[in-house]
């Protein structure tokens, strides 16, 4: 698997599931991929053309979490 919001490609070594705090189902609407596992990840390459957010990106994505923490959004760990 490809972590395209990083910089690194890994292989899981055990079972793993999508991360429903990083995900749609926290952000509706956001495209990237999250997952978390209990196992060890091994890791086959590296991105080296990976370009980050613009600071504008950045600026918005810090200014939704701020609103959802003035509207009391709690992490969903399930």
């Amino acid at each position: 698997m490809w972590d395209k919001a990083g910089s690194t490609a890994w292989n899981p070594r055990g079972p793993f599931e999508d991360d429903p705090n990083l995900t749609d189902k926290r952000f509706p609407g956001n495209p990237t991929r999250s997952y978390r596992t209990r196992e060890p990840l091994r890791v086959v390459g590296e991105l080296l053309d990976w370009e980050p957010h613009s600071p504008e990106v950045l600026q918005d994505m810090r200014d939704h979490l701020e609103g959802l923490e003035r509207l009391g959004v709690e992490a969903i760990n399930d």
